[in-house]
């Protein structure tokens, strides 16, 4: 295949390239604009085996479709947006140009290129505030209802996808809802883990990144928002994926969609963690005590938020490896270091 992995010197992005470098032979072709992305990663990617890398801006109509073509591109995964809920409330006209109209743009110069297959990166936030959330996690039937701009414009461009796809039959896609992301890269040199990349977002509000940035001393303290949540230590509860494990799920979309018809799939591990249980993991596997401070709830934080994975793991035979705290904590602390 030639595939085009946008924002692919992101966090997610690279670790989808990284596994595509090393474990296919397909034709790998990198648009981010580094605003978030890091030169310094794709230097890493370098290493694993040549990929073409254009530095472009997805609002630069004009020039996607020269990209396209010069590619010869058939699959994309698009993972190119701006993604800081706090932000989208504060500039959501932002959100709904980089996100909802650019992935739109994305998609109409994708069809007229033959484009076959489109593997989208969404979120959980989709899903907005629910009231309950069954003990097995939300599923993708569950009733969609962001609460920020964030979430909509994710919401509004995965409506455009699947319309497209209605119209155009040979335009297939794979829509993923991404629970919560942490870790890095899981690679062993002399028998230690010593990850290549991971994640550089700046200003991160990842509980996991946040942590392991107190632990080796880059922030003084964290904040809990909120303790008096109806969970069993009062902190909300969350479902947290290693990044690896959410870039194979992509590479299984692309083969997928070979021979399967489009769908929509939750990306977590079906558990959850509680935010009090996460920053004691994350001290435990690191040695250091940080402070830690109590602060109000977050508007529109639920108290639990779990993927029901079934859907994806008997549709795709999606079979995740790194299922395991203490490896996601340690890895995004490695990394930190």
């Amino acid at each position: 295949m030639n595939i085009l992995i946008t924002g692919g010197a992101g966090y997610i992005g690279s670790h989808v390239a990284k596994q595509l470098l090393e474990t296919t032979t397909h034709n790998i072709t990198i648009l981010d604009n580094l605003s978030t992305g890091r030169i310094e990663t794709l230097d890493t990617l370098r290493g694993l085996r040549d990929f073409s890398f254009i530095k472009l801006d997805l609002k630069e109509f004009d020039k996607i479709s020269s990209v396209l073509e010069e590619h010869k591109i058939d699959t994309i995964i698009h993972f190119a947006a701006s993604i800081v809920v706090p932000e989208s409330v504060e500039n959501p006209l932002k959100y709904y140009m980089n996100n909802t109209v650019n992935t739109t743009n994305l998609i109409q110069k994708s069809v007229e290129a033959d484009v076959q297959r489109f593997v989208f990166s969404s979120t959980a936030a989709v899903y907005g505030e629910p009231s309950v959330v069954p003990k097995e996690g939300l599923d993708e039937t569950f009733l969609t209802n962001p609460i920020n701009p964030y979430g909509m414009s994710k919401l509004m461009s995965e409506r455009v996808i699947q319309d497209t796809s209605l119209a155009y039959p040979t335009f297939k896609h794979v829509i993923f809802r991404y629970f919560n992301v942490a870790g890095a890269d899981i690679y062993y040199h002399d028998e230690k883990l010593t990850p290549r990349i991971g994640q550089s977002f700046p200003n991160a509000t990842h509980l996991i990144k946040i942590a392991s940035e107190c632990a080796v001393g880059k922030r003084e303290k964290m904040a809990i928002f909120g303790d008096d949540f109806l969970t069993p230590d009062g902190t909300g509860v969350r479902d947290y994926i290693h990044v690896d494990d959410l870039a194979s799920a992509h590479i299984d979309a692309i083969n997928h969609l070979q021979e399967n018809k489009s769908n929509i799939f939750n990306v977590g591990y079906g558990k959850g963690y509680s935010v009090k249980e996460v920053i004691n993991e994350v001290k435990k596997v690191t040695g250091v005590d940080f402070q830690v401070d109590n602060a109000p709830r977050r508007a529109g934080d639920p108290a639990l938020l779990i993927s029901n994975n079934s859907k994806i793991k008997s549709t795709m035979n999606w079979v995740p490896k790194y299922d395991n705290l203490a490896l996601i904590c340690q890895s995004a602390y490695i990394w930190e270091q």
